[in-house]
């Protein structure tokens, strides 16, 4: 079908509708996924100063330097969500369909000798969706959102003395949408599809503080993506171009990890992500600004607490805990993204045979309840929204 300028007014509700909405997530803010590995998510992410996995591609790349050998890492993380709506108006119930998404995991590390390290990681750092039902009473905001990121990340960690390692590497993202609601002047469906990507980078530091205390820090730049797309409506002769630009943000995790004994490590951590980078969402077309709606978005601090138990040479146990406030304001809250703050409980395992590592995770996201009123969105799906979050992850590990 061919393509045409946007040229019809009538039509801007569904550039504007389609165009602000975007997928709620798991274990982050705002719509960040930090469902990287298992190990990881066994100690509640909690691995920012201590890591025996090349997940540390996405954590802390300067912990490379302490891996052996060359490794791979495959994995995936099975999130199963449950999302309910109470309609203030109606009392009735709603709840979004039952998908199951799988974010994904390669990573690749190798040690050059005592002082170099590299590796390469491919990950999905943003995304998920949420489905809700074509009738619902929100429908006119949001019915399908969904979006996939894919993040390309080679680094390079270098240890400067025997106890301090810094480390950097860059983000190729690529990313993709499909975004559906129901037109509220012609009361049909509507859907925009685009895809963009971008470039950032990011930072790692380790430092041996003493044989039992190290101190890590890793960074992420903001990464801009221009997304270029259509906009389909079942009564339009045509699709319709659509552009605007998505900021990603940027995020500074710290941890503090403890060895107590040979066998046991704890780590407390903290992470901070800048989503005041997302203040509007502009929407071009015909060389002109069409709309601009606000977010409003607010920059987010998240809390945690993990730890690993080593049974023997073959077994460990894991577990953790994290707190991760929310971004989105009671003025431009809506049910495309039903975020609240978050209580993430998380245990796992792993078990070694000879140079193959496997390690599996079970968490439990509970987000504290949220309630929509009246706000930019209008009085669309006002009422309160409960969500939680079964997570299940997998990584298999190969050392060469």
């Amino acid at each position: 079908m061919k393509h045409t300028k946007l040229s019809f007014r009538v039509i801007l509700y569904f550039a504007i509708a389609a165009l602000t909405s975007l997928p709620s997530l798991s274990f982050g803010s705002g719509f960040g996924i930090f469902t990287q590995g298992a190990s990881a998510l066994g100690q509640g992410a909690a691995v920012i100063a201590h890591s025996d996995s090349p997940e540390a591609i996405f954590y802390n790349p300067a912990l490379l330097n302490d891996l052996p050998g060359t490794q791979v890492e495959v994995g995936t993380t099975l999130i199963f969500a449950d999302r309910e709506f109470t309609s203030a108006a109606t009392g009735k119930k709603s709840e979004t369909q039952d998908d199951v998404f799988y974010p994904s995991t390669f990573y690749l590390s190798h040690r050059f000798n005592e002082t170099f390290s590299a590796g390469v990681g491919v990950f999905n750092p943003f995304g998920l969706a949420t489905t809700w039902p074509e009738s619902w009473e929100g429908r006119y905001v949001a019915t399908k959102s969904e979006l996939t990121t894919f993040n390309i990340n080679p680094v390079v960690s270098w240890r400067i003395t025997p106890k301090l390692s810094i480390a950097a590497g860059l983000d190729f993202v690529l990313l993709d949408s499909t975004l559906q609601s129901r037109n509220i002047a012609f009361d049909v469906d509507q859907k925009f599809e685009g895809s963009g990507n971008g470039l950032g980078y990011n930072l790692g530091l380790l430092l041996h503080a003493t044989d039992t205390l190290s101190i890590g820090v890793s960074y992420r730049s903001k990464v801009t993506i221009d997304v270029d797309g259509t906009l389909s409506m079942s009564i339009l002769p045509e699709d319709i171009s659509g552009e605007t630009t998505l900021t990603l943000p940027q995020q500074v995790a710290v941890g503090i990890a403890y060895k107590p004994t040979d066998r046991l490590i704890l780590e407390v951590g903290l992470r901070w992500e800048d989503w005041s980078s997302f203040d509007q969402l502009k929407i071009e077309g015909a060389g002109q600004t069409l709309a601009v709606s606000p977010r409003n978005w607010r920059s987010t601090f998240a809390f945690n607490a993990g730890g690993k138990y080593r049974i023997n040479s073959r077994y460990a146990i894991h577990a953790g805990y994290l707190y991760g406030q929310n971004p989105v304001p009671d003025t431009t809250f809506d049910p495309s993204i039903p975020d609240s703050d978050v209580h993430l409980f998380c245990l796992g395992g792993e078990a070694r045979f000879g140079k193959v590592g496997l390690s599996m995770a079970y968490a439990y996201q509970l987000q504290e309840d949220r309630t929509k009123s009246t706000n930019h969105y209008g009085a669309f799906a006002n009422g309160e929204y409960d969500s939680d979050i079964h997570l299940l992850a997998m990584s298999l590990r190969y050392l060469f």
